[in-house]
């Protein structure tokens, strides 16, 4: 999760360092506050920049919502999932080892605010078609990804054959906000790992043994 908040002098000529500063800050608000919650002067003060540069990028609070969804979020459910899982010639192994490390991503703001995907997803979702298809778009990513991971499992003989895959990428998904969501309400660090280690003796029960392989 990017925590960056650059306070950019008035004078900063550069669009691109410009935008992705207005990003991250407006990120961070949302974060903790909810899109609802977000104040774009809170924004500017963090920035340091005037209301004419960030209207310069954004320009409504709505659209750079939008772009908070597709610039920040987005690529963080690809860094996080996708990519690995791209890359992955085990996918159970991955998924294990993306699923143990999740409490050590940011895990202050993890328990404390949550996760940012699913947080937009309940606030949003049902407020604002734009946010409740670009929201979707990112979880299908999610979903479609782990789904074709999971199938390559089936196919190379590591994964059971009788699995759903389909069934199981959401399962997984539904599973990981459920334990986010656990310890945000409790504010334990402890009870996200604990909620976790049961996500991972799921995984291990689709694994074929050795010697029926």
């Amino acid at each position: 999760m990017n925590n960056t908040q650059s306070k950019l002098p008035r004078t900063e000529r550069n669009p691109e360092l410009t935008r992705q500063a207005i990003l991250d800050t407006a990120f961070m608000e949302i974060f903790r506050n909810g899109f609802q919650g977000m104040r774009l002067e809170n924004i500017l003060t963090e920035t340091g920049l005037t209301k004419g540069a960030l209207y310069h990028h954004f320009k409504n609070k709505q659209t750079l919502g939008y772009a908070v969804i597709e610039d920040i979020i987005q690529p963080m459910i690809e860094s996080i999932w996708v990519k690995p899982l791209e890359a992955s010639n085990n996918p159970l192994d991955t998924l294990q080892t993306v699923i143990k490390t999740l409490p050590d991503m940011k895990p202050d703001e993890l328990i404390q605010f949550g996760c940012p995907l699913n947080n937009l997803v309940q606030e949003m979702s049902p407020l604002d078609e734009g946010f409740r298809k670009r929201l979707d778009a990112v979880m299908s990513l999610w979903h479609e990804s782990t789904k074709a991971a999971l199938q390559a499992g089936v196919q190379s003989g590591q994964i059971r054959q009788d699995t759903n895959c389909e069934e199981t990428a959401m399962f997984i998904m539904a599973a990981v906000e459920g334990c986010i969501g656990l310890a945000k309400s409790s504010q334990s660090l402890e009870r996200l790992r604990t909620c976790l280690k049961s996500i991972s003796g799921y995984l291990a029960s689709l694994t074929i043994d050795a010697s029926n392989r």
